[in-house]
């Protein structure tokens, strides 16, 4: 009898955490549908990769009409992302072009597809989380990412960031379970494939396995050599065709990047400003329980301890930027949510741990309100695209519409998936003279609102102006506290008729 109350007692755990599992997966894949659709558009870190996306399913092996021939970027990209992301949304992507539904429907499916391979990663990252630290840490694990921002943000757009993640989610995932050699493949692929500065995150847990001898120096070389020249041959043979010279984009960016120092030219940062700008942001109110996480288990303290590491480590490079470093924010939640489970459990006990689960409720509470605010300005920061959606809108669709892009508009926004008329001409080219007869010789312009506008005034007229963000300000006697400031951004012009000399 004791057995078959065992056996029951075991087969009920395992039906609430399959029924936890399954929640956690619905509420996490609302939570970043949600910030897809506010914000579907993409800006220029995204360019190459939502350009080659696009590419891959509509031009397939045409491969002079891609994108990157004429806009090749500062450094070359791999292609590998995009040619995965394209296998998986296809058959939806042919489905609504059988179904006669726009393009831009097809930039969604990617960005649905490119979302789920990281949520799936997380799931798994999270199942381990759940059998080293237990059920409740993961379960609130779950609930810290849902309340903030930054993270679920980022997981659909196609950055080479995010197109590592579900690898380094995989590897972390492999590490806690102590599974050796599915950590160096993945690692190995995320590091020579998509981002090279992963090897000051993932390198050291891997020194740490070596020295405690959990693993073998054997083990490492069976399985690092052929991980090594499988992910190189892999990357170099694909992008070598698709670049059309022999190429290892992952090793070129390295080289740009570190020995040539070049991203600095993109802007630098203090030393210290992803720990007192970019952590606090990502992790909003729950940066404040990381250390007490670290303080109450010292296991979350040598699983965070790698990643505080490589944001050290990193810190080092002038040029940042708080996607860099995302691969950390779930383990920094770890200790956060290591914190949530104890007082989850201890609420009961005393006056001061219902004080402590008051504290912990209203931490939520301020990561959901920094959650809106974010949420609300990122919808202003792609006026590009609002404006290209709006062009298509405004003109009938059998017009002759020859549109130019200017350079402002490309990076907020436009992108191929969102030239929705096949009778239309959209053009991007750069360094044309403002008000000169090349760009008079367009029906439309997309235009920043700067004052070399006002050179169209008596030759164009303004068919819809787009606001974005320009910046908070403090409201401290009224409710919401803070007021978000917009500004004139893009211009969508139409040429008046008989207009075609230079604008005066």
């Amino acid at each position: 009898w004791s057995r078959r109350a065992q056996l029951d007692t075991l087969i009920t755990t395992c039906r609430k955490t399959d029924r936890f599992t399954m929640i956690a997966d619905v509420l996490l894949g609302v939570v970043a549908f949600l910030h897809l659709v506010a914000c579907p558009y993409t800006k220029v870190e995204e360019s190459f990769n939502v350009q080659a996306t696009h590419d891959i399913l509509f031009h397939r092996q045409d491969l002079e009409k891609y994108d990157h021939h004429e806009f090749p970027g500062v450094v070359p990209r791999t292609f590998i992302g995009p040619l995965f992301i394209s296998l998986l949304a296809s058959p939806l992507v042919v489905l609504t072009q059988l179904m006669g539904d726009n393009k831009f429907i097809a930039q969604y499916i990617v960005r649905g597809c490119l979302g789920l391979c990281v949520l799936y990663a997380f799931s798994r990252f999270r199942r381990a989380v759940s059998k080293k630290f237990g059920s409740d840490v993961g379960m609130m694990l779950v609930l810290l990412t849902t309340t903030q921002f930054h993270f679920l943000f980022y997981i659909s757009r196609p950055l080479p960031n995010v197109f590592a993640l579900p690898l380094v989610l995989l590897a972390l995932s492999s590490w806690m379970m102590g599974k050796h050699g599915p950590f160096i493949w993945q690692s190995g692929f995320a590091i020579l494939v998509f981002r090279s500065e992963l090897c000051l995150f993932l390198g050291p847990i891997l020194l740490g396995e070596l020295v405690s001898r959990r693993l073998g120096v054997w083990e490492l070389l069976r399985h690092g050599v052929p991980a090594g020249v499988v992910c190189l041959a892999v990357t170099v043979s694909v992008d070598s065709v698709l670049w059309q010279k022999l190429l290892w984009p992952e090793g070129t960016v390295l080289y740009y990047n570190t020995i040539m120092n070049k991203s600095s030219n993109w802007g630098t940062e203090p030393f210290l400003w992803y720990f007192y700008s970019a952590l606090p942001r990502a992790l909003a109110a729950s940066t404040l329980l990381v250390p007490v996480g670290m303080w109450l288990d010292s296991r979350v303290t040598k699983t965070v301890a790698p990643a505080l590491g490589f944001v050290l480590l990193y810190s080092n490079l002038p040029h940042k930027e708080l996607r860099f470093i995302i691969y950390v924010f779930p383990v920094l939640n770890v200790a956060a949510a290591r914190v949530c489970a104890t007082v989850y459990h201890n609420w009961h006990k005393s006056k001061r741990w219902v004080l402590a689960a008051l504290i912990v409720i209203g931490h939520l509470v301020a990561n959901c309100s920094a959650t809106a605010v974010f949420m609300y300005v990122s919808h202003l920061n792609y006026p590009g695209g609002h404006a290209l959606h709006l062009l298509h809108r405004t003109v009938p669709s059998h017009s002759d519409v020859h549109v130019h892009i200017d350079v402002a508009s490309a990076q907020t926004g436009v992108s191929r998936f969102g030239q929705l008329n096949s009778n239309w001409r959209y053009d991007k080219t750069e360094d044309l003279s403002p008000g000169g007869p090349e760009l008079m010789a367009y029906t439309h312009l997309l235009l920043e609102a700067t004052d070399q506008s006002q050179l169209y005034s008596k030759s164009h007229d303004t068919l819809v102006t787009i606001e974005g963000f320009s910046g908070i300000q403090k409201q401290l006697h009224s409710f919401p506290p803070v007021s978000i400031n917009t500004e004139p951004r893009i211009l969508v012009l139409e040429k008046k008729k008989g207009k075609s000399h230079s604008a005066e």
